[in-house]
């Protein structure tokens, strides 16, 4: 039961936390006028251009609400803590592989903690965005390592093998992306592709507590190995293995698609709610009021600095 609790706990905290980011990003991306402009304006399209950024307030007045508009990077500290405590502290596997596993977990709570370092130095330290990114790259690389070894460690016939195997490669992506966002910070595409995976590991984290530890969702021909602290599922005949992998697979493409469709809905959502209020990107020439880069640092007042800037001249504008 605590392993189901915790997996619908982690899919909470990454599914809302990369929807958030991919709205955010979304916003800020259509928010920055572009392209086409006067010679004498070059200069400050270069300045304007909408870089990726490790974190985005909530879009509220910073000097009345300044704890309510970090209140998404207070929540991530929080989930993170509690994930480093559960896998660094709580996790107690049982059985041939438990050493294996343990390792696995103590691998799993230490690329959480490098996590936790960089949102507690986004309030703390002025670290440039693209070094937050790479060393979330990092971050991301040994979480990927982690589940491979979990999924190493467990036999072919269990099904923790099979659901470890896909998190390590939804955390290969997400590091992929963030390493591609740390090089080519003005690469939008890129920062939507690492919203949509860690968003995309939420998802594969439900459908992990359901596949292993719901009955109902339990694949035929396979069955719950009690007695045990560390409850696995396991396969008995190479058929019923065989048919449960291709049902993960199966759910692991409707997974992704899903995070497609959301990935695109909340781009065409967002691109028409700033189309209708006049605030969408401009390409026509028309003059504008510079934004400073955000890629230089990423501490709170910076953002604040930013984002009310932005803020202000939308509501000139309208």
């Amino acid at each position: 039961m605590a392993d189901l609790v915790y997996h619908a706990f982690a899919f909470v905290a990454l599914f809302s936390h990369g929807l958030y980011h991919l709205i955010s990003a979304t916003r800020a991306h259509l928010a920055v006028p572009s392209s086409s402009f006067s010679a004498s304006g070059r200069g400050a399209a270069v300045a304007a251009v909408q870089t990726a950024r490790p974190y985005y307030p909530l879009a509220l007045a910073a000097h009345r609400h300044h704890l309510l508009r970090h209140l998404p990077l207070y929540l991530a500290l929080l989930c993170l803590l509690v994930a480093v405590a559960v896998h660094a502290f709580f996790s107690s596997p049982d059985g041939a592989h438990a050493a294996a596993q343990r390792f696995s977990s103590l691998e799993s709570a230490a690329a959480l903690f490098l996590f936790l370092l960089l949102a507690a130095s986004i309030l703390i330290l002025p670290l440039p965005a693209d070094v937050v990114f790479l060393l979330a790259a990092l971050a991301f690389a040994l979480l990927s390592a982690a589940s491979a070894h979990s999924a190493a460690a467990y036999q072919q016939s269990e099904l923790q093998s099979k659901c470890d195997s896909i998190s390590s490669l939804v955390s290969a992506a997400s590091a992929t992306s963030a390493l591609v966002v740390a090089i080519a910070p003005r690469l939008f595409v890129a920062e939507l592709a690492l919203s949509g995976s860690i968003a995309l590991q939420g998802l594969w984290s439900f459908q992990t507590g359901i596949s292993l530890y719901v009955d109902a969702f339990i694949p035929e021909g396979c069955h719950q190995i009690l007695g045990v602290r560390d409850i696995s599922t396991s396969c008995d005949l190479d058929s019923s293995r065989h048919r449960a992998a291709a049902i993960l697979d199966l759910a692991f493409t409707l997974h992704a698609s899903l995070i497609a469709i959301t990935t695109s809905i909340v781009c065409a959502t967002t691109t028409r709610a700033y189309s209708s209020s006049g605030l969408v990107r401009r390409h026509n020439g028309g003059s504008y009021e510079a934004l400073p880069a955000s890629s230089s640092t990423g501490t709170l007042s910076d953002m604040d600095h930013i984002q009310m800037k932005a803020f202000s001249k939308s509501s000139t504008q309208a």
